[in-house]
């Protein structure tokens, strides 16, 4: 996968050089290129803002820069002969539809991203809709709040999705059992995990994960999936359906107080009082 990313920052993005991502990098598994978006300005000052249109707090990212520097990406890449004809352009913005494990998995089968984190007010909306002509553009927030710059949103996304590429984590299948994977655990949280020693400051490990009994071990896991999604996502399991539940995992949402209601079409707590 080639990625390439246009920032006044590209400093910011120095995590990309460590950890599974750098050794991606090494390996040639991913190509990183980064790019300064003031090297396509062209005045002294190398500016790259101005006032916005209407009045308001704050300034907008110009639209001179980002299209030179959108033009020089596609070149760059067309001329590597390495990737598809077009990247697919990724604005990392609190705007956008938000950045999901699908999201992230829709990403990882593409062959080339190419990022455009802004900073003040925005990017000038005229230059995503010109991109958009060129390129499938994908507008994407990890999350309902404001940073001060969408660097952050870049190293979140790159690193949720270059994990999910082939070769990249030792072990293929340590993805599989994520939060919100797509299969069993979509819509879910992935329960506790323990490791060695099995007492450690009077606490010890769960008498089940000592067992041996492979087939239990999956079950509390499941349950405990369903406990934790329960407590710290209720929002979560209004998602759930009956159906991609077994007989069993629905007497085990039972003992968590969760029982389907037809007529609504959904779990509800058995302590809710039954809608009229």
């Amino acid at each position: 996968m080639r990625i390439d990313v246009v920032t006044i920052f590209p400093e910011y993005l120095e995590p990309l050089n460590v950890s599974l991502v750098g050794k991606a990098r090494a390996r040639g598994q991913l190509d990183v290129h980064l790019h300064d978006l003031r090297q396509w300005t062209t005045d002294i000052h190398r500016t790259v803002d101005d006032t916005p249109y209407g009045g308001g707090p704050g300034m907008v990212m110009k639209p001179e820069p980002w299209g030179a520097a959108l033009d020089a990406v596609l070149a760059a890449g067309a001329e590597s002969g390495t990737v598809g004809e077009v990247p697919t352009l990724v604005v990392p913005t609190p705007s956008g539809r938000p950045f999901t494990q699908e999201l992230a998995q829709d990403l990882a089968a593409r062959p080339w991203l190419a990022f455009a984190p802004a900073r003040y007010e925005g990017i000038d909306r005229r230059v995503i809709e010109e991109a958009a002509t060129r390129m499938p553009v994908v507008e994407a927030s990890i999350g309902d709040y404001v940073l001060a710059g969408g660097e952050v949103a870049v190293l979140v996304m790159v690193e949720a999705i270059a994990r999910l590429l082939p070769g990249v984590l030792g072990n293929a299948e340590s993805h599989r059992d994520d939060s919100f994977a797509p299969g069993a655990m979509a819509d879910l949280l992935e329960g506790p995990v323990y490791t060695k020693p099995a007492e450690w400051r009077g606490r010890e490990v769960p008498e089940i994960l000592l067992s041996g009994h492979h087939g239990k071990i999956a079950q509390w896991r499941r349950e405990q999936a369903f406990a934790r999604t329960l407590a710290h996502r209720p929002d979560l399991v209004d998602r759930w359906q009956r159906e991609a539940f077994s007989k069993k995992e629905r007497e085990a949402l039972s003992v968590l107080g969760l029982a389907w209601d037809e007529t609504a079409g959904r779990f509800r707590s058995v302590a809710d009082p039954v809608e009229q």
